[in-house]
């Protein structure tokens, strides 16, 4: 195959549903990808995708070519990352997807420490709150909680979040602090919605293993965690926050933890439902060691991470007691 280029952007601009999509996630431009599968359309003497203004779509020759080719493609990229390991050298690129808010806080510093240890793999950061989907971005990893679980992905497990609620105590001091978690349909509540689904994430707890979940009295609504902290800093009222974005926060006596320091011996009774997180990929074919070696990388990263801990949260005195 003289043309690989050109096979490259075939399967991409399938992938990825355009040409322009697919010269994207190659770092080439539209015209540039779409010049190499001509060239790759001349060597093979067939036409292999229609194109007009709008839309693209695979000939016969393309449909059949393409189930043939795909396998190659990606045994291709594993050859060639399997290359780079047994020199001691791994190379290539991995696209990893995270949510904002944890991609931002806790994932992008630890990227630091695997770029330092492998030079020669180069990382892409793709931060979003929406569900997004892989094979059209052409993800290699994507971070997402539960309820973002794509049918037919493998997913890790990769951390379990500790959640936090808080409120500044301007608010509280104005409000007066609530005691129970029943007690928030009595507050000013700011919550997160999914700004695609229009859907609020719902505060759950458990009580003695009981889950329930409160009506809060909702005043206030973001898609965007920072911004629900910074409303809460402000004194606008109570939220719930994942424990490293809460923590420099309560240290800084900008906010106050609220339902932490009910106890039975040393177990609480009571405690805010924590937010899974998984990594996740297509295919175990498709995870070259390159991919392994970052999803290595951040599970032992994050197990037993400051970040994700509420102990030293949960000792501080409640509000109005003395410390």
């Amino acid at each position: 195959m003289k043309n690989m280029r050109g096979l490259e952007c075939f399967v991409k601009a399938v992938e990825a549903g355009s040409i322009a999509a697919g010269a994207r996630l190659l770092g080439l431009s539209a015209g540039s990808a779409s010049q190499n599968i001509a060239r790759l359309e001349r060597e093979l003497g067939a036409v292999l995708l229609t194109r007009s203004t709008r839309a693209m779509a695979l000939t016969p020759a393309g449909t059949a070519y393409y189930a043939r080719v795909r396998d190659v493609h990606e045994q291709l990229a594993q050859a060639r990352d399997e290359l780079g390991q047994s020199q001691g050298r791994p190379q290539g690129k991995v696209r990893i997807a995270c949510t904002t808010t944890l991609g931002r806080h806790l994932i992008a510093p630890l990227l630091a420490g695997f770029m330092a240890q492998h030079p020669h793999i180069e990382l892409e950061l793709l931060l979003s709150d929406e569900v997004l989907d892989p094979i059209k971005l052409g993800l290699d990893l994507s971070v997402c909680f539960r309820d973002q679980l794509k049918p037919g992905m493998v997913a890790r497990k990769l951390l379990e979040l500790p959640m936090v609620f808080c409120a500044a105590p301007s608010y509280l001091a104005r409000a007066g602090t609530p005691t129970d978690p029943m007690d928030l349909s009595q507050h000013d509540c700011l919550g997160y919605r999914f700004s695609v689904e229009g859907r609020r994430l719902r505060w759950g707890f458990e009580r003695d293993g009981v889950h329930f979940e409160p009506e809060p009295r909702i005043v206030a609504l973001c898609n965007d965690i920072d911004a629900l902290a910074a409303m809460a800093v402000a004194g606008a009222g109570i939220t719930r926050l994942g424990s490293f974005v809460a923590r420099p926060l309560v240290e800084a006596g900008l906010l106050k933890p609220l339902f932490l320091s009910t106890r039975r011996g040393k177990t609480p009774q009571l405690r805010a439902q924590s937010l899974a997180f998984f990594i996740c990929y297509r295919d175990r074919r498709q995870m070259v060691g390159r991919h392994r070696l970052l999803v290595d990388y951040l599970l032992a990263a994050l197990q037993d991470h400051p970040a994700l801990s509420l102990s030293d949260l949960r000792d501080r005195p409640p509000e109005g007691h003395p410390g």
